[in-house]
């Protein structure tokens, strides 16, 4: 991908394309939730994708000249209403951003024909990595299957000849998202021998889980990971502690590690984990832009800027914003469409050198997308809960290639022979 510094491309597009250009905008709708049972953990990753963009409007004008109009839809994650939404605002849209695994499959088909990029970071079908099934959506900077096989390579500490006899509890969200990583732990647990339990909570049950932890307190597991949302992962950190289940066995994917569900157990929620490819970095040069562009200026309102959620709220408007940027530069021109948004998503390169012209370094790892990678496979950390805070207890760790990108092959070509006649993008290699 060309190379580009943001302020000069801002001048340039903003000089060449004139005044007309800027007043327009680029609209890039985000499916919010900021009610319903989830509320608790959208807020703050709203938030925080809200006021990335905020900062690009007020301290450089936007993105090429441009400003963003980063209007938010509320769906209280009704995958009903985030239909409702998509259809609402696709007309204008350069960008969709479900915000949902149930709402991100329900659009998946809609985009071959409306033509417009979903951009799902972190969440969605993991199977969209394929770019050559999935022209039009992306999932940057890992899938759920690529956070399964780090959890178990986590739980194996490398060597996951460890792990037979063993057995594992997957205490999951009875819902799509809920339902992403079986399919690769069911492999997993073939392939190395260990027991997998599954362990549904409905979404009428996420805070009274009573049965589902005397099921766990019955099964002695080695250990427990949990793919939760909401109010099911204070509920369910709140059970553990109450029946003495050891926290170090005790493991969440990202969206289960949310500063505010362990603030309420305190210390005795020290030693659970969560596996994330988002850092916060609050004395990153970012943030002291952010505080004076936004929080101080009164154009916030964020509760808690230093939390896992809502930096990594930061992190994904970021990755929209460097598609915004990318695309202008390729196609040299500042109001960019849907199909130039997509070869921007398609096209990232965030490189250390990038994340430090940015601000960002150490916020999240560096990863690149292509025609066939639409997710990058970034890599993530582990978070351990130290008492107070959330904070890095691994080296960056890797999805394992190998196990994962066959899965990915055989479950997209099978979504596109349920689905035809299913488009490829024939560009792909």
């Amino acid at each position: 991908m060309k190379t580009f510094n943001k302020l000069a491309l801002a001048t340039a597009l903003s000089v060449g394309f004139g005044a007309c250009a800027i007043a327009e905008g680029i609209y890039a709708p985000n499916l919010t939730y900021r009610t319903g049972p989830f509320a608790s953990t959208g807020i703050p990753l709203m938030d925080g994708q809200k006021d990335y963009m905020t900062l690009l409007n007020e301290r450089d004008g936007g993105i090429g000249g441009v400003q963003i109009n980063f209007e938010e839809c509320e769906t209280g994650y009704s995958t009903e209403k985030g239909v409702e939404c998509y259809e609402r605002t696709k007309a204008d849209a350069v960008v969709t951003q479900p915000w949902s695994t149930g709402i991100t499959l329900q659009v998946l088909p809609k985009t071959n024909t409306d033509m417009i990029p979903i951009l799902a970071p972190g969440y969605g079908f993991s199977p969209m990595a394929n770019g050559k099934v999935f022209k039009w959506a992306f999932n940057p900077p890992v899938s759920y299957w690529d956070g399964a096989s780090m959890i178990v390579d986590f739980i194996a500490d490398g060597d996951k000849g460890s792990l037979k006899g063993k057995k594992i509890v997957l205490l999951h969200l009875d819902h799509p998202f809920g339902k992403e990583p079986i399919p690769v732990l069911e492999a997993m647990a073939e392939a190395y021998d260990f027991e997998l339990k599954l362990i549904p909570v409905g979404l009428k049950e996420m805070q009274n889980q009573s049965a589902q932890w005397l099921q766990i307190r019955r099964e002695r597991p080695d250990n427990v990971i949990m793919w939760g949302w909401g109010a099911m992962n204070a509920s369910a950190i709140a059970e553990a502690v109450k029946t003495k289940y050891p926290m170090d066995q005790f493991i969440g994917v990202w969206w289960a590690g949310h500063d505010a569900d362990l603030k309420q157990v305190g210390e005795a929620g020290t030693g659970y984990k969560s596996i994330s490819w988002s850092v916060p970095q609050s004395d990153a040069p970012m943030m002291a832009d952010l505080k004076t562009h936004v929080l101080d200026a009164g154009k916030s309102t964020a509760e808690d800027p230093d939390s896992v959620f809502y930096q990594r709220g930061l992190v994904m408007s970021m990755f929209l914003a460097e598609g915004i940027a990318a695309a202008q530069a390729e196609f040299g021109v500042a109001e960019i469409n849907p199909e130039q948004m997509r070869w921007g998503l398609e096209n990232l390169n965030i490189t250390d050198e990038r994340l430090a012209e940015l601000g960002m370094t150490g916020m999240v790892p560096p990863f690149s997308t292509s025609c066939s990678n639409h997710t990058g496979h970034s890599g993530a950390w582990m978070l351990e809960w130290d008492g107070e805070k959330f904070a890095p207890v691994s080296d960056l760790l890797m999805a394992d290639a190998a196990f994962i990108e066959p899965l990915e092959m055989a479950e997209s070509m099978a979504y596109a022979e349920a689905n035809a006649p299913w488009p490829m993008n024939e560009s792909c290699e």
